[in-house]
């Protein structure tokens, strides 16, 4: 059964086992609001904080349901649909608190018995305990809607203050707010407290030798080579296969403690290969780690070779050359190749996108088939090929920038950028996590002149996410100070995961895997300095999320620069396992913010059932609204609105790499104004903004008579320049008509590029 269900179920049977505490009337309210003909939102909320509510309900006296509550500021709801006039609703309430568990009286309520109300108001940030001023956003789900609010602890009213922007709040307060329209009832109350100005909550002492659990392999020097090799060649063979491990539950970490190794590890879906030294030569493996079209279903492309990393080691090829041949969401970094690096797999099949940050290749890297890549921050012996797009920014021994023919584009420095923060061992054994510094106008790998600047935190002051912990378990250890450090596994969440502490570390190993439920968003970041989020797929659950991932509050004027936010080798998904759904993956509302290496993809191919263009639905893969943000290695596909907006100054992104929808049913399905969206939309009022090597495919299957008019649309200012762009018809099915704007021609037949080599 689903996990989150399990779990509920689980809850009611210790009810009836164990006995519930009846509850007082007087612990909480509650009430039921129709929001529109066929729902109804079940409110509860309780006067002292509960760990978890469960809402129990029949409709018409059959079909029990039992499900576990989403929590909103203290508020915690449900919406119940597919209700009709009429229809009767009887339901009750389990909840707990500091121990003992309640059960509530059974309450019923009709359908269509009342006037519809207007959707309660939810807060970003939640309440909760912080060390500065919050800039805090109201908003209601009902469109047209006032938000009236007090601050004063009283109960809001149609006569209370009206919210028109961000509220600043400097000192311990209590927000209550409702929301109002005319014709309808309004809101429920909700509300929020922001405790200001304490200081920040100190994480319980962790282990510093923790248990990472079962599906990380920490591997040995004083192990034998043939011992370490039957566990790689286990792993491989189990999350081999592109048919059965591609959208499977697999997830898993090799860590190599510092020594040399002579083995192969052939890296399949969902698995993370990481040395565990301070610094890459510290680990050295005198064999492989490859990717390659292992498959004969792959038919000697690498075109799905997604979801897989190798990190912070030295590598000695066995034949002189290691073989990378990947397309999104592999990140190689932190590499020391001692001789050549191949990007394409040994059938010179496609590959078909990928990346490379803090490395050194004493021989060639060549891409050969690879249709587009981005090297950062690294250093080459030599740069051999390229198909469409070839993006380096701070990379010595890459070539010069001769975009369109070869199509490489080169940038002399990375104007900021910061590497990735990861798992060591220090001399005593105990396990700690690095932090590089940040860097400016930087070139070449961060430890080229020995250890990557920077500084470290002790595991003690981590909480370690594994099997079995749950959004509440994780949350709690967020609001006690403590760091994160997610093991590989799939974790369902039922209520968003609130980063509020300045500095927090979010750090992922082996693809762990975040899952909101009923309809939540997966995680909210406050707007605070130096949050470092790193290796972590946000895969859309079965009913619409918002956002998947929020960072910030907007209109935050606050500057972040000396300390930015950083979004590093994160993912999001939009259906292929299952049927999910999110407006938006990634908003970025913070100022000065990182994205470095993110692939936002909602899916063209998955299981059965999980794909179309009315089944996972999702209109924006990236919206960024604060101003002097980054992007170093943008990967955004298939959304079927806009599919990158952005609306904040200053912004830069260096190679995007992009395709349309390929499910379009028609073109009046597809219309902005002119056919079809852009896949890069800079906002109107935007002044300055430069972005440096993008491509933009279109490959409309099922209707190919779909034409885009246009793949980057951005307002004619001085100040917005973009450099090397392209768009290419696969197979000529559909068309784009123009580049950027009204410049560049229509894409030719024989997956041909259409290039601009500049513009304005």
């Amino acid at each position: 059964m689903p996990r989150r269900l399990g779990t509920v179920l689980l809850a009611v049977l210790l009810s009836l086992l164990l006995g519930g505490v009846a509850a007082a009337e007087t612990d909480y309210t509650q009430s039921v609001t129709q929001v529109s003909a066929s729902q109804a939102q079940i409110s509860f909320t309780p006067v002292t904080p509960a760990a978890y509510v469960d809402v129990h309900y029949l409709v018409n006296g059959t079909g029990q349901q039992n499900i576990r509550m989403t929590n909103n500021s203290g508020t915690w709801q449900y919406t119940v649909g597919s209700l009709s006039t009429g229809t009767a609703l009887e339901y009750w309430f389990t909840y707990e608190k500091s121990g003992p568990q309640y059960d509530s009286p059974h309450y019923t309520y009709t359908q269509g018995s009342g006037s519809t109300a207007v959707a309660a108001p939810t807060f970003s940030p939640g309440g909760g305990t912080f060390a500065t001023a919050q800039t805090v956003t109201l908003s209601t789900g009902t469109s047209g809607a006032q938000i009236r609010y007090t601050v004063d602890g009283s109960t809001p009213t149609a006569s209370s203050s009206l919210y028109s922007g961000p509220l600043t709040v400097s000192k311990t307060t209590t927000v209550k707010a409702i929301a109002t329209k005319s014709g309808l009832a309004n809101s429920a109350v909700a509300s929020a407290t922001y405790t200001i100005g304490l200081a920040s909550a100190t994480c319980p002492t962790q282990s510093d030798t923790p248990d990472f659990g079962s599906n990380v392999r920490i591997f040995d020097p004083s192990m034998s080579a043939a011992s370490i090799q039957s566990q790689l060649d286990a792993d491989f063979n189990a999350q081999k296969d592109t048919q059965s491990a591609q959208f499977a539950n697999g997830r898993v970490a090799h860590l190599f403690k510092p020594g040399t190794y002579a083995v192969h590890d052939n890296v399949g879906f969902y698995t993370s290969v990481a040395g565990l030294g301070q610094n890459p030569d510290d680990v050295t493996i005198n064999g492989d780690v490859t990717v390659d079209a292992f498959n004969s279903s792959d038919a000697g492309n690498a075109t799905q070779n997604f979801w897989r990393s190798a990190e912070n080691l030295a590598i000695n090829p066995s034949s002189g050359a290691d073989r990378w041949a990947v397309a999104q969401a592999a990140p190689f970094r932190r590499i020391d190749v001692h001789g050549d690096l191949q990007l394409y797999p040994a059938s010179y099949g496609w590959a078909s996108g990928g990346y490379v940050a803090d490395t050194k290749v004493s021989g060639q890297a060549a891409s050969v088939s690879q249709q587009q890549w981005y090297t950062r921050d690294s250093a080459l012996g030599s740069w051999a090929g390229g198909v469409w797009n070839m993006v380096f920014s701070g990379t010595t021994g890459a070539p010069a920038t001769t975009f369109p023919n070869p199509p490489e584009t080169t940038l002399a420095t990375t104007p900021v950028s910061r590497d990735v923060p990861y798992l060591y061992l220090d001399g005593s054994g105990k396990y700690r996590v690095f932090l590089p510094s940040l860097r400016t106008n930087a070139s070449g790998p961060s430890w080229a002149n020995g250890s990557t600047p920077g500084s470290s935190l002790p595991m003690s002051q981590f909480y370690v996410v594994k099997s079995g912990d749950t959004a509440a378990s994780i949350n709690n250890a967020l609001a006690s100070g403590c760091n994160l450090f997610f093991t590989p596994g799939v974790y369902h969440l039922s209520q968003t995961l609130n980063v509020t502490r300045p500095d927090t570390v979010v750090l992922g190993i082996g693809y762990p895997t975040l899952v909101p439920d009923n309809g939540v968003d997966a995680m909210h970041v406050s707007d605070v300095d130096g949050v470092r989020l790193k290796g972590l797929l946000f895969d859309a659950g079965t009913t619409n999320s918002s956002a998947l991932l929020t960072v910030g509050t907007q209109g935050s004027a606050t500057s972040h620069a000396a300390d930015p936010v950083s979004i590093q080798d994160v993912f999001f998904r939009i259906g292929g396992q299952v049927a999910g759904k999110a407006t938006t993956s990634l908003v970025v509302n913070s100022n000065d913010t990182i994205i470095d290496h993110i692939w936002a993809w909602r899916a063209d191919h998955g299981n059965a059932g999980t794909v179309g263009w009315t089944v996972n639905t999702a209109d924006t893969g990236l919206l960024v609204n604060g101003n002097n943000v980054i992007a170093t290695g943008l990967f955004v596909e298939h959304y079927q609105k806009y599919e990158v907006i952005w609306n904040g100054q200053n912004g830069r992104t260096i190679f995007f790499q992009n395709e349309m929808p390929y499910d379009v049913p028609n073109q009046a399905s597809w219309n902005s104004g002119v056919n079809g969206y852009a896949a890069y939309k800079v906002g109107s009022g935007v002044t300055s903004h430069e972005a440096w090597g993008l491509g933009s495919y279109c490959y409309f299957n099922v209707n190919p008579s779909v034409n885009a008019y246009h793949a980057f649309e951005v307002p004619n200012a001085s100040g917005v320049r973009f450099h090397s762009l392209l768009t290419v018809s696969l197979n000529y099915q559909g068309t784009i008509t123009h580049v950027i704007n009204d410049t560049g021609a229509v894409t030719p037949s024989g997956t041909t590029p259409s290039n601009v080599v500049s513009y304005p």
